[in-house]
């Protein structure tokens, strides 16, 4: 027990020195995700809320809002999704100028448990674009997660666990209108945190994240609380 306790400690101060080096270009991420199948029924619904700032708070970088109709396939292990979303983004600084965008999405998650406790889950997203003064985009996403207990072998209430997560993005299309242009490559989210399992299907996670586009690289802290019911 105090060498799983060591270790906990070990990474907290890992991941908090990590942030302080970065500190000037720290932003922060509040998230609340939801998950709920409806009774009796393949169907269900997800989303979340999520407030993304530049900084810790105030200078807003994203203010997201998305939610989807879920159908969970009779004898297999996916979870489809189709949503909508609608994103307002700041700009960097003191400007208060923003840009909006309205998209569709469509998803697959795959789960999958290796041994006792390593927990993986597998999205892939497809998303349709409407961002303001901009052609219509697409999208492609791809992110693993892995989850895995530290002071139990499952994800049982009171359970403490390590979360990992790497997503890719990649434009569907480099031509976005009035002879502007991206590359295909849009971003990479690399994600590492600690999570507590308060009950079954409620958990807080408290990590840090490093995005990297093409133009810029940018550590941001995440407290996200992720909620089935």
């Amino acid at each position: 027990m105090k060498f799983k306790l060591l270790i906990l400690l070990v990474f907290v101060s890992i991941l908090f020195s990590e942030a302080q080096v970065e500190q000037s270009k720290t932003g922060a991420w509040y998230m609340y995700f939801f998950n709920n199948q409806f009774e009796n029924s393949q169907f269900g619904v997800q989303g979340d809320l999520q407030y993304r700032n530049w900084n810790t708070i105030g200078d807003l970088e994203q203010l997201l809002i998305r939610t989807g109709l879920t159908y969970t396939p009779k004898d297999v292990e996916v979870l489809l999704t189709f949503g909508v979303a609608n994103i307002t983004t700041g700009a960097f600084g003191d400007s208060n100028d923003t840009t909006n965008e309205t998209r569709l999405y469509q998803e697959a998650l795959i789960p999958q448990k290796i041994g006792n406790r390593v927990y993986l889950n597998y999205r892939f997203r497809y998303e349709q674009r409407f961002i303001e003064n901009q052609d219509f985009r697409t999208r492609y996403r791809y992110n693993i997660f892995m989850n895995i207990p530290i002071n139990k072998k499952d994800l049982s209430k009171n359970a403490i666990y390590t979360a990992f997560y790497n997503e890719l993005f990649i434009n569907g299309q480099t031509n976005i209108g009035n002879d502007r242009s991206v590359e295909l490559f849009d971003r990479n989210r690399t994600y590492l945190g600690l999570g507590y399992v308060v009950k079954p299907g409620q958990r807080f996670q408290l990590g840090w994240m490093n995005q990297k586009t093409v133009s810029w690289g940018k550590g941001q802290l995440q407290l996200s609380f992720h909620h089935n019911f």
